[in-house]
């Protein structure tokens, strides 16, 4: 059974960062695609970055470019997204997921494994 577990959410203010990690306790992590995502109260699961089993390829939605990076270390079974600058409207709980597949996937029906989530607060 694997089990994804988020953590490094928190309280932040606008302009700071975060850097959020989720650890997998599966012993095929390297064979799949890890992907970021986030949802507010009362809407949809939004795909936030996603990188592929080698980590040779990404993918950011539009808002987070330039501003948070995703990478992943294979032999620590572990995805990172390093958040900076944060705003307020990034405010949400985050969600680490694993894709069924080992090349880059977006859309959340395409991942089969989820975190519990982790809160993201940034203050103005």
């Amino acid at each position: 059974q694997v089990q994804l577990v988020e953590s490094g959410g928190g309280l932040v203010q606008a302009g700071g960062s975060l850097r959020l990690s989720c650890a997998d306790s599966g012993r095929t992590f390297s064979s799949y695609t890890m992907g970021w995502f986030r949802q507010a109260p009362g809407k949809g699961r939004e795909s936030v970055a996603a990188i592929d089993r080698s980590g040779s390829s990404t993918y950011y939605t539009e808002s987070v470019k330039g501003r948070f990076t995703i990478s992943r270390e294979n032999a620590k079974n572990t995805v990172y997204l390093q958040m900076n600058s944060l705003q307020p409207e990034d405010t949400v709980v985050y969600y680490c997921a694993r894709a069924k597949y080992g090349t880059l996937r977006v859309a959340g029906t395409a991942y089969d494994q989820w975190g519990q989530g982790t809160q993201v607060t940034v203050s103005s």
